[in-house]
């Protein structure tokens, strides 16, 4: 556990630099000794590097959403609603590091996009087993790979164009899957 505290503290302070020192080894240990650790600490806890580094970004904030999403009242919402308000959390939690982001994760990484789609259809009561329960993660990681990468450049108050264009594709997703139901059941 305490490996995680000093993991998150690092991360969250090559984050802040990253848009002045990269997002590279040499960052992570340069924000590991301005948070009071040595650069071989660094390289210990991220042994694969910026890679790491960056899925443990991915699981820093599901940490921190799902910590907020926790005493949701969900009984009267719509499961698009809960989508989008989790989602929407997830960047809100993320904005103080937004241009860091935009250096440290030029590309999400389709295996975190999935995680975190995988905790938010959980915490939104999704109990599919069968091949939708795989559908609606690969769909939702879509989505927030497409919110985040406009989300990184929208400059609206309170991202107000981000959460019209999570709300645009979130029903982009639910028209294939009238879509389909219509195909199966004609």
């Amino acid at each position: 556990m305490k490996d995680i505290a000093i993991k998150d503290k690092i991360t969250l302070k090559a984050l802040e630099n990253a848009p002045f020192d990269g997002w590279g080894m040499g960052a992570l240990c340069r924000a590991a000794t301005e948070c009071g650790q040595t650069a071989q600490m660094a390289e210990a806890l991220f042994a694969d590097g910026p890679r790491g580094a960056s899925r443990h970004v991915a699981e820093l904030f599901d940490r921190r959403m799902m910590a907020q999403l926790k005493n949701v009242d969900t009984a009267k919402m719509k499961v698009r609603e809960r989508i989008a308000l989790a989602v929407m959390t997830r960047l809100d939690l993320m904005a103080p590091y937004r241009a860091g982001l935009q250096v440290a994760l030029t590309r999400p990484s389709v295996t975190c996009l999935w995680r975190s789609a995988d905790k938010i259809w959980i915490w939104a009561g999704d109990t599919a087993t069968d091949y939708n329960h795989y559908t609606k993660r690969g769909l939702l990681a879509g989505v927030m790979a497409s919110t985040m990468l406009y989300w990184l450049q929208d400059s609206s108050p309170r991202y107000t164009a981000t959460r019209d264009f999570l709300a645009r594709r979130i029903e982009n997703v639910l028209s294939i899957g009238r879509i389909l139901g219509k195909k199966k059941a004609a």
